[in-house]
């Protein structure tokens, strides 16, 4: 998954946009395993596919500060995912939501986010905007990622399914990856409306 995503994401939108259709027909057909065939639900799913990808595409934009953003996106949404795995198997302690996700903790949660906005940080100094602006941001998108791994996983509870689909072998399906990413998309591309480049700017 993650090469045909950097390789549309280097040479622009034209490429990005096919992924993205293809990503998210895949994404309506999971939704609809999900949810079982109830008709009403269709067009959340509809929603939930296609307005994440239609943020990407926006925020991708052209030239290279599109492009750079985007790889900010994916380091702020991988690291919240794999940082909050590793602290929450190291660490322990309290569950997060023991109703919706029973092994999510706190230190999880908390050591994901907090990796996460460093990383971004780290990333984001390559660029000419503010760092308190992007540190701002990168710490809502890192807890925007969490919070959309854990609507998924209420989701799945709501209709007493443990994956999305089976079509990746041991990880569930394709919704079951991006979650984090769906979310953490939607809000950067609400975080764009109001500041546009000042904040979102690569040199």
């Amino acid at each position: 998954m993650v090469p045909p995503v950097i390789f549309c994401v280097h040479f622009g939108p034209p490429y990005f946009l096919i992924l993205i259709v293809a990503g998210a027909g895949i994404l309506g057909w999971e939704w609809r395993n999900v949810t079982q065939g109830r008709a009403a639900w269709i067009p959340a799913g509809l929603a939930y596919a296609a307005l994440p990808a239609a943020a990407l595409i926006w925020l991708r934009g052209d030239g290279d500060s599109g492009r750079m953003t985007i790889y900010w996106l994916f380091a702020i949404v991988w690291s919240a995912d794999s940082a909050a795995y590793l602290c929450g198997r190291a660490i322990g302690g309290p569950k997060l939501a023991p109703q919706i996700s029973p092994k999510k903790t706190w230190a999880g949660f908390i050591g994901g986010v907090s990796i996460a906005g460093l990383i971004g940080l780290a990333v984001a100094a390559f660029g000419s905007a503010p760092l308190v602006a992007w540190g701002a941001a990168g710490l809502a998108v890192a807890v925007a990622s969490q919070l959309g791994d854990l609507a998924e996983s209420a989701l799945k509870r709501h209709f007493g399914v443990k994956d999305a689909s089976g079509l990746i072998p041991g990880h569930g399906g394709l919704m079951d990856r991006v979650d984090g990413l769906v979310v953490g998309a939607l809000l950067l591309a609400l975080l764009k409306l109001p500041f546009g480049e000042t904040v979102l700017a690569w040199p």
